[in-house]
């Protein structure tokens, strides 16, 4: 049974879907807000609509703007299929695989933002609205996002397809708002998957973000918001996660894919929650908190290290050496307790060469408490650095998480302390010749050592 605040884009009356979704969309907001004027009838007055996509490939040469509230926007399949993988396939191939672009419910981003346009300029979805009370309730569900190609980033070292730059973004929410939800979306091949300005009370869950130069990206400031069981994964030039001066933010059950120049990055960010996480990345940097982030607890969490096994993104990297500690840690007060953390990779892929990669570092701040963390650094022998040579993208990265069998011991600075961090508490984490740290002004208890 359909309604009059139910809308199908293929069955509206105002342009073609297929050619330009967004002149659609925007033509049904528009039928929304003028039949639905009245403020307050019998308690009610504005009860929003549903805008739905069968499955089938939309493109969009008009952004579509959203300013109003109680509108959920769904499909039926985020579609995700890797560009990645099919770009660096020899175009010879291609007539052998089964897909080659996305599917589901897709929407095919068509637009070419200049360089010095707005930041919102090239996003599929652009929500604002100015005035009280904010915008509340807007809900995407259930489809797929395609920035379809990356472009060449000027350096003249990249393939366009590996840049991770296009000016194109998936989601690109500006004004404050309230309880929106993004679940079991796809998005891929967008330089910003998901951008929210000052989010109260968001859910973003169960969604596939990957291929997309920065996933999910919190700005300006926020509350009381959750990032629960998706997958996603940035490229080496982006946040897989990013959030900048919030508060009271749950973070679990995300498996996060390596590349992403950081999985997770804070900023300012106090009195919030990381926990259950599975985190992988290929460079150091892979959780970092800046700008005084206080009293976070991360937890339980497990964080992996290693070496990019697939030939064609070899070249590619975060710029980080590994001394920067794949945990980099600036505030005070925050627990990091009871977390796995595994480092991986051959020495002659330590940079600066020679040196002790560093895995926890404690940059400035006081009063920062690390318990039960059990640290496992290895090194790789060269029959497993050439097993994975001539693999497929996915062969080769199971082959490389799968193999331990070949695995020795590396030497690391399991914990170091900066002079500009102090009073810490290191307890059960590193055993005693694994810490760098000032013991005058930093309590510690090693971690005990067989037959010691």
């Amino acid at each position: 049974m359909t309604g009059k605040n139910y809308y199908d884009v293929t069955q509206w009356n105002v342009g073609d879907p297929c050619e330009d979704i967004g002149e659609v969309i925007n033509s049904i907001i528009f039928d929304i807000k003028k039949r639905q004027t009245a403020t307050d009838i019998n308690e009610g007055g504005k009860p929003g609509a549903v805008i739905y996509i069968p499955p089938g490939d939309y493109h969009l040469r008009s952004q579509i703007v959203i300013d109003i509230s109680y509108l959920k926007i769904k499909g039926s399949g985020h579609g995700f299929v890797s560009s990645s993988i099919r770009f660096n396939t020899p175009a010879s191939e291609w007539k052998n695989l089964h897909e080659l672009w996305p599917g589901g419910s897709r929407i095919l981003v068509d637009l070419s933002p200049a360089t010095d346009d707005d930041e919102h300029a090239g996003a599929a979805f652009y929500v604002k609205r100015r005035g009280e009370p904010r915008i509340s309730s807007v809900e995407f569900a259930d489809f797929c996002i395609d920035g379809l190609h990356f472009v060449d980033d000027g350096s003249g070292k990249n393939d366009p397809e590996n840049t991770y730059v296009n000016g194109k973004t998936g989601i690109y929410i500006e004004s404050p708002h309230d309880s929106f939800r993004i679940t079991g979306m796809g998005l891929i091949y967008l330089e910003h998957g998901i951008t929210t300005y000052y989010s109260d009370a968001l859910t973003v869950h169960d969604n596939f973000i990957a291929e997309c130069g920065n996933c999910l990206e919190l700005r300006g400031a926020g509350q009381a918001s959750k990032i629960t069981d998706n997958l996603m994964g940035a490229g080496y030039k982006g946040y897989s996660i990013y959030a900048q001066n919030f508060g009271g933010l749950l973070i679990a059950a995300n498996n996060i894919f390596p590349r992403g120049a950081s999985s997770l990055h804070f900023s300012g960010v106090v009195r919030s929650t990381v926990t259950s996480n599975r985190f992988h990345s290929f460079y150091p940097g892979m959780l970092v908190f800046e700008n005084n982030c206080t009293e976070n607890l991360v937890s339980a969490n497990h964080f992996l290290r290693d070496r990019e096994p697939w030939p064609p993104m070899q070249t590619y990297d975060n710029g980080l050496d590994d001394l920067y500690g794949l945990l980099h840690i600036n505030g005070s007060h925050n627990s990091i307790v009871a977390n796995h953390i595994s480092e991986t990779i051959d020495q002659q892929y330590i940079q600066p060469s020679g040196s002790k990669p560093v895995i926890v570092r404690l940059v400035s701040g006081q009063g920062n408490y690390l318990a039960s963390n059990h640290i496992v650094a290895t090194t790789e022998t060269a029959d497993t650095q050439t097993a994975a040579v001539d693999a497929s993208c996915f062969t080769a990265q199971v082959e490389a998480l799968l193999t331990t069998d070949r695995l020795t011991a590396l030497d690391v600075s399991a914990v170091v302390i900066e002079k500009a961090s102090r009073h810490n508490t290191i307890l059960d984490s590193a055993s005693d010749t694994e810490v760098v740290m000032d013991r005058t002004v930093n309590a510690f208890r090693a971690t005990p050592a067989a037959g010691v």
